[in-house]
């Protein structure tokens, strides 16, 4: 007799999949079909295992995922915990806005946290606390401690939901993975100085167990590639601006030249940041070149 379940993959290690269902963590390989239609189940993924009389297991459907990001990647992700640091790696409104702008591309909300400010100058911390307030007025929820984290992000995380980290490598994701969760001991990493950035330490992806949900550790995503995001819709993206674009005068409003547009008036008021609108005409260039920035390579 065959038992049919459901589950959520939680972890991949060489060739099997452990899958948490309601009752228990299963560990079970999937069936040679899905290597013959190349799909490879994810991270995240919803799926159906069947087992046998003789405890045999194995994953025989994925359900339809909502998205799929990273690499390894993760699916069905329903928020990103956006690791920035203060410094090693130093803290870059041009990176933030490349993650925001790709995430809100992607559909998958984000929130914010600032790491390592204890190892910044009190002049410094302040200046970058100020850039995030701004990010917290707009709608971006922003976490500026360690603790902050700990006490809010197991509440913030719903029933289910799947929670991932991202962030620049040598961020401190890895560290911050380790105190929110006992016993996990994430190899971390030290920062090289040449590069101002570290070297990738996790290499797989698991989820663990957090509040009512998951959190995913993942690799830095270092190289964010948004040339595929076609030029005209940029601008959706970035959040304030497409509030403010249905007061331009001109219905598909790029905010470069056009007359009246309500984005550019709230960048000359200062209610707009100005360095949001300096990185979407920087990335507005990168996408008409379809090609990576010289950092980013």
């Amino acid at each position: 007799m065959i038992k049919e379940d459901q589950g959520i993959v939680t972890g991949l290690i060489a060739g099997f999949y452990d899958v948490q269902t309601s009752t228990d963590t299963i560990r079970t390989r999937a069936r040679g079909v899905f290597r013959k239609n190349n799909l490879k189940p994810a991270v995240g993924d919803h799926v159906k295992i069947q087992i046998d009389d003789q405890g045999t297991s194995y994953l025989v459907a994925v359900l339809p995922r909502q998205n799929l990001i990273g690499r390894p990647a993760v699916a069905n992700v329903t928020q990103i915990l956006l690791v920035m640091s203060a410094v090693q790696p130093d803290f870059s409104l041009q990176l933030l806005d490349r993650f925001l702008t790709y995430f809100s591309w992607k559909n998958i909300a984000v929130s914010i946290f600032l790491s390592k400010s204890d190892l910044v100058g009190i002049s410094d911390l302040d200046k970058i606390q100020e850039n995030l307030n701004y990010y917290q007025e707009v709608g971006y929820k922003v976490y500026f401690s360690k603790k902050e984290v700990a006490s809010n992000l197991p509440n913030d995380i719903g029933s289910q939901q799947i929670w991932t980290l991202a962030g620049q490598s040598g961020a401190g994701k890895s560290t911050l993975i380790n105190s929110l969760k006992s016993g996990l001991h994430q190899e971390t990493g030290i920062i090289s100085n040449s590069l101002n950035r570290g070297k990738h330490t996790t290499r797989t992806v698991n989820l663990f167990s957090l509040g009512k949900g998951y959190l995913a550790d993942t690799p830095g995503f270092s190289a964010i590639d948004l040339t595929p995001i076609k030029i005209n819709e940029l601008c959706n993206y970035f959040i304030e601006f497409r509030r403010a674009s249905k007061f331009c005068k001109f219905r598909g409003c790029q905010h470069l030249n056009e007359p009246k547009c309500r984005v550019k008036e709230l960048v000359e008021t200062g209610e707009i940041k100005k360095s949001r609108y300096d990185d979407y005409l920087l990335l507005r260039k990168e996408i008409e070149n379809g090609k990576l920035p010289e950092y980013l390579k």
